[in-house]
């Protein structure tokens, strides 16, 4: 068996949970997710499996995109809203769409965030939540992150009261932080803020429309329909060229030969060599040697 399962992982599982589970129901080890979606959170999990494996971290660095709802008002220990209070305002609150607009804008593009004390970003060899749990605070580096649409999704001209919340839906690139992005829309509005809630509707070439649960892989495994839900190893490089291996190239392609560059890489980081549409390997600018290309990934038939 072998492909991409687009899984739509159910609230109060851990990704890690899923795999195990999918290891089981589909009867191989060679099983793989594509990005840890916390426990709290719903939606598209690529799902690798069998030689699929190979390219599970292209999947992982594909833009994603996810729907919150932002609630102003307080912060909490894991900035989303199972943490505890951090910090409260109850005073009345009013803010314009066009405030929140704006902020919106202002935090589109290219933006710093410093991962929360509650992730599992490494810092001197521990995860943050180890730290975290202990009760000790560390130095955590700002990384960027791409913003690439910010938008809100209510009609509202006006937000009011103790507590305002909105739903906004983000285009965003790998490793951006839903949860510290609600807390700088509220740093922005000048007030406490943190995720009341979080799906994740899209994780590269792969919708929410595509998905299925893990009751749906049990039974279609029953069934023997599974097939018809796991994708090719192509569909997920479909965003890259594909090239046609010739009877000029064929056999340093299928051997992973380095090769002169193919002029495609100077507006691609990868191409795709494949015979009649099945992928046989993914080459990439060689590190070294200028001028050159290597594989990155093989597909052995």
């Amino acid at each position: 068996m072998n492909g991409i399962l687009p899984l739509w992982k159910e609230r109060g599982m851990t990704s890690h949970d899923c795999v195990f589970q999918l290891r089981k129901i589909l009867k191989t080890k060679k099983v793989g997710h594509t990005g840890t979606l916390d426990p709290g959170v719903e939606g598209v999990l690529p799902i690798c499996i069998g030689q699929a494996t190979r390219i599970a971290e292209y999947l992982t660095d594909a833009g994603k995109v996810y729907e919150a709802v932002v609630s102003i008002g307080k912060t909490t220990t894991t900035e989303d809203a199972e943490g505890e209070t951090v910090n409260q305002d109850l005073s009345f609150k009013k803010i314009s769409r066009q405030q929140l607009l704006e902020t919106l804008e202002s935090l589109t593009g290219v933006i710093e965030q410093t991962p929360p004390m509650y992730s599992a970003v490494k810092v001197n060899g521990k995860k943050l939540y180890e730290y975290a749990r202990k009760g000790e605070v560390v130095e955590r580096p700002t990384r960027k992150v791409t913003i690439y649409s910010l938008q809100l999704l209510d009609d509202e001209e006006s937000f009011a009261g103790e507590e305002i919340t909105f739903h906004i839906r983000i285009a965003c690139s790998k490793g951006t932080y839903i949860r510290t992005l609600a807390v700088q829309i509220g740093e922005k509005l000048g007030y406490p803020a943190h995720m009341a809630s979080l799906v994740r509707t899209a994780s590269g070439t792969f919708k929410k429309e595509n998905c299925v649960t893990l009751q749906q892989v049990q039974e279609m495994m029953k069934e023997v329909t599974i097939d018809q839900i796991i994708l090719p190893v192509e569909y997920a490089l479909s965003t890259y060229p594909f090239i046609e291996v010739d009877e000029s190239n064929e056999k340093q392609i299928l051997n992973g030969q380095v090769l002169p560059k193919h002029t495609l890489l100077k507006e691609n980081d990868k191409i795709v060599y494949s015979m009649n549409g099945k992928a046989l390997a993914v080459y990439v600018k060689h590190p070294t040697k200028e001028g050159f290309m290597k594989p990155e990934k093989m597909f052995p038939n």
